[in-house]
């Protein structure tokens, strides 16, 4: 009942800035843009309020998931969802429906923090009830909303890229052709639900290292319980729950969620993987350095589990964040002042010499993420295979006519351009 309690207080919220608007706000397609950010970047007097805090097991001190209030979707919209809900009732469990009809109480921000401080991950989530059992709160995450502009960053220029590397992705995207994606990293898992509800044919795996984590995102930011693997590599749930499939149309089916750390998980596998995101951060907001290192097990296992011919790699990197040196020592004033600048240097030479090698037909990139100090690497195979010679200008006249045609036909809610040709540099 507590959760009840809360979504109402969310309403109220909501109804008090609407009777305080002086004008009509203009209808915004994308959810998650960044001018929505002061709802749930949070302050000392905002309206977040903490749904779940324990300690981590795994580095990564306080884990802990804060609620804001959402402005949208409105509440002149919610009618329509619950009558979308109500459709996918009477189609999966006609019976089910009979006991009440489905309700929202609204939309809230979930933000997945460590230590308090860092804001690891940001998802929208929707709450709904029947209509007999008011007090029992269903939550859906918002696979169509990508809040944090790095994610878009990594999602229009992996696309985009892998495209350009004569994948038939149109033929993925109409669940034609199978495209499995691997996401190491969890967070609060917006990244692996944006692409298996926007590309039909994709199969994706997940690997995260704490549990806490993976717990988090499941019990407080709506993602689907289904998709959690045990390590036999079966379902932890044999059968997903009604509201699961009511929800998800099958999306939940298609997505594997492991816990287990990401050397181990890589060395041990067996799956080609059409596409690789990485974006794994401790508590510290450090990326592992064994996830970087040319000589470690992690990249040379990464690297036979590519696909040969078309295999992408995305890695989000913080451009704002502290870095020990490998050796552990402290890293210099210039270096604290400017951490990043000699961090993904090596990072990208790390990951093209090993996934690409010298010479081979494929290349690595960097672009800028628009307000957020983060840099996305992009490393391919296969970009160029039928072109003796290409330069930058060549790249990214070929990225931004794949970005246009995939804006089209994935119906994206942001522009990948401007993800895309920002701060782009190629790596040597």
């Amino acid at each position: 009942m507590g959760f009840y309690l809360m979504w109402r207080s969310v309403r109220v919220v909501s109804d008090d800035l609407r009777r305080f608007s002086t004008a009509v706000r203009r209808r915004v397609e994308d959810e998650g843009d960044w001018l929505y950010s002061s709802e749930w970047w949070g302050s000392d007097s905002d309206d977040g309020h903490t749904v779940l805090r324990s300690t981590s097991g795994k580095g990564n001190g306080y884990v802990s998931v804060v609620a804001y209030p959402s402005s949208r979707p409105s509440r002149m919209q919610w009618s329509g969802t619950e009558r979308w809900l109500q459709q996918r009732c009477e189609e999966v469990h006609p019976e089910y429906g009979e006991g009440g009809k489905l309700r929202l109480l609204g939309y809230q921000w979930r933000v997945l923090r460590f230590n308090d401080v860092t804001r690891q991950s940001t998802a929208k989530v929707m709450a709904a009830y029947r209509q007999d059992t008011p007090g029992v709160v269903h939550l859906m995450q918002q696979p169509h909303c990508l809040a944090v502009p790095y994610l878009k960053s990594m999602v229009s220029a992996g696309l985009t890229t892998i495209a350009s590397c004569n994948f038939d992705i149109i033929r993925a995207l109409q669940g034609k052709k199978n495209m499995h994606i691997l996401c190491i990293g969890h967070g609060g898992g917006s990244l692996p639900l944006f692409l298996a509800s926007r590309i039909q044919g994709a199969i994706v795996h997940i690997v995260e290292i704490d549990p806490l984590v993976i717990s988090a995102s499941i019990r407080a930011m709506g993602f689907p319980a289904f998709s959690l693997m045990t390590k036999s590599g079966d379902r932890a749930v044999t059968k997903p729950d009604i509201m699961d499939e009511i929800m998800w149309k099958g999306i939940h089916q298609r997505i594997c969620l492991y816990e287990a750390d990401a050397e181990e998980f890589i060395a041990n596998n067996i799956n080609l993987y059409d596409m690789i995101f990485v974006d794994a951060y401790d508590g510290d907001d450090i990326f592992p350095h064994k996830l970087w290192n040319p000589d470690s097990l992690f990249l040379k296992a990464l690297s036979n589990r590519l696909h040969p011919k078309h295999g992408t790699v995305v890695v989000n990197l913080h451009s704002d964040s502290d870095v020990l040196n490998h050796d552990g020592s402290v890293p210099s004033l210039l270096e604290q002042i400017l951490p990043m600048g000699k961090y993904v240097s090596q990072v990208c030479g790390a990951y093209k010499d090993v996934l690409v090698g010298k010479g081979g037909s494929g290349l690595a990139f960097t672009v800028a993420v628009p307000w957020v100090c983060n840099t996305s690497l992009i490393v391919c195979r296969g970009f160029g295979r039928d072109t003796e010679y290409f330069n930058r200008d060549f790249v990214i006249n070929t990225l931004v006519s794949k970005s246009l045609e995939l804006e089209h036909v994935m119906d994206l809610p942001f522009p990948c351009l401007e993800y895309i040709k920002r701060g782009f540099i190629l790596v040597d």
